[in-house]
This record gives C-alpha cells, structure tokens and sequence, in this order.
C-alpha cells in the first residue's frame, strides 16, 4: 500500500546527481521509510507503515525517544522525578514480558516540518506541547531531528534542548533495518567494530556486567544477533557488504552504545545507535542534558559500490 493510500504524507530526498534517493514521513514519526541506491531499496521493512503506526513495532529507519529499547517496569525514577506509565495509552508499546519498550514517538503525528530540500529535511517535535507524551516523560524539551543526502551517504543528525529549568535524561537512539538487494542474506558480509558486549538476562535486561569481545568479519550465513555493546573499536564503523555494494553505518557523534539485530529467517540486519544502554533510567551511565545546553548525536549510511 502507498503512503498516499495510508493517508500519510511523505517528504523525498534527493542526492545531487540522483544516485541515493530517500522517503521519510514526518507525520509517522519522522519515520525513515526508503533509502534507494541506483534505484535498489537498501531497508527492511517488517512490518507496513500503518502497523508501525498502531504497534509502534520498528521498520525503516525509526527514532526511538525518550527512550530506546526496553524499560525494566512500567514505573522508572530519574532526575528525581518518579513516573507510573499507563500502559493502556496507544502511544505506549511493551514487549513479549509486558516492559514498556522503543519509546513514545512510534508513528507519532506530533511532528513539525520546518525545512524541506531535495537534499536535506528538518523537523521538530516539542514534546512538552503534547499531553499524551509529556505524561509518560515529564521533562520539557524539543526534539530536532535533521537528514541530509549526498551521492554517497545519508547523515542524521539529533539535538535534544531543554525548554525548562529542569534537566533532560539522554536516552534515545534509531533502529535502523538495512538490506542488500537480489543477494541471499547467507552471502552478506558483516563487520561489527565491537570490543566489549552487555550481558543481558532473560527479559533482555542488562546485569551490569560485560566481557571483551571481538567479532571477525564474515558471511552473516545462519548467525543471529540480538546483543548489546558498550564498547568499540575506533572509528565504530558497521558494515553491510556483497554484491558490489558495501553499506558502512558510522557512529560519528554522541552514540556510545548499541544493538545488532538479526532475527532467524530475517531479510535485514539493524545496526542500531544507541544514547544509552538498555533499560537506561536505572543505570549511571545515562547522561543528563542540562537546561541552557544541547545534546548532539549524529550517524551516517555511507553507499559505495
């Protein structure tokens, strides 16, 4: 189904020279829907636009706010401020053992666009305008989200202000689905630039322990991943190659964790830049952004062939 048939409204991007093409929808959330390299789709899609809408379930390329991944509780404390999620509101998604998961904004329509290029697109949500958001996290701030397209690379840029005297807890992050065309995924390179994985208990939750790791280059094949990492090599740049096309995700500004997905039988694997670790409002290395001051985070698809 089109976006137009979903009744959603999108926003195209453009390189100069026509090689990489993208579709984000802003009234879904600034979703990431399409990057196109030479006409080839380079996302995942595991679910429709409108089930990412209603189930908040990740697709594309999606931003995950104010919190990326899983909460331990429907009630979490931070910054002082103790919060109890109704999880009955229909911008409040959990996962299999009922933890709030991937944030509020999932297919959010509360978004603003305020430039809109061939080769870049901004927008902007002020969370603190809208109550069904600033309930279920009470701490006033603007979310600006930037994409830009070159002939090469798509970079996303996120800046999160305090609009208050109050501090921001940082703890969001993108998921996105990347694929290669026409190829087996049992032939995909992968590179991971990892050097030390969470361990994570039964619900997915991190113990506060890690160990050292390395993960050598190599055909995706059979592995699965659904791992956490909190350590990486420099630069940390994952990598997507075969076929002639290698697709290189770079954390280049803010992102100091991450998640590497790739369910069985999946045809995507998500290289995810992550704020911070899962579960982020009780663990000390979530930062705290402070009235007066910005936090920058950045990442960048880089498409050679």
């Amino acid at each position: 189904m089109s976006l137009a048939a979903e009744g959603l409204g999108s926003a195209e991007l453009r390189s100069a020279a026509g090689r990489l093409e993208a579709t984000f929808v802003p009234k879904a959330g600034m979703l990431g829907w399409s990057l196109r390299h030479d006409g080839d789709e380079l996302l995942g899609h595991p679910v429709s636009l409108s089930d990412y809408v209603e189930t908040g379930q990740p697709t594309g390329i999606p931003l995950l706010h104010p919190w990326a991944n899983r909460l331990a509780s429907p009630e979490y404390e931070v910054a002082g401020r103790r919060v109890r999620l109704d999880l009955s509101a229909p911008n409040i998604h959990t996962d299999p053992h009922g933890l709030p998961i991937h944030g509020l904004v999932a297919g959010s329509s509360r978004w603003e666009l305020v430039e809109e290029e061939p080769g870049l697109l901004r927008g902007r949500l002020d969370f603190t305008a809208w109550p069904e958001l600033f309930a279920a996290f009470p701490f006033p701030h603007v979310v600006e989200l930037s994409v830009s397209l070159s002939d090469d690379r798509i970079r996303i840029d996120t800046e999160l202000a305090p609009t208050s005297n109050v501090a921001v807890p940082v703890a969001f992050g993108f998921h996105p689905h990347l694929r290669l065309p026409r190829l087996p995924r049992e032939r995909w390179i992968v590179e991971l630039p990892v050097t030390s994985r969470m361990e994570l208990d039964e619900r997915m939750l991190p113990t506060g322990r890690s160990e050292p790791v390395r993960i050598p280059p190599g055909p995706l094949g059979d592995r699965t991943f659904d791992d956490s990492f909190d350590g990486f090599a420099d630069p940390p740049e994952f990598v997507l190659a075969g076929a002639g096309r290698r697709l290189t995700l770079r954390f280049m500004e803010g992102y100091r964790f991450a998640q590497v997905w790739a369910p069985p039988g999946s045809d995507f694997i998500a290289f995810e830049p992550m704020t911070a670790p899962i579960n982020p409002f009780e663990s000390e290395r979530t930062l705290l952004v402070e009235p007066g001051s910005r936090y920058r985070a950045r990442f960048e698809i880089a498409v050679t062939a």
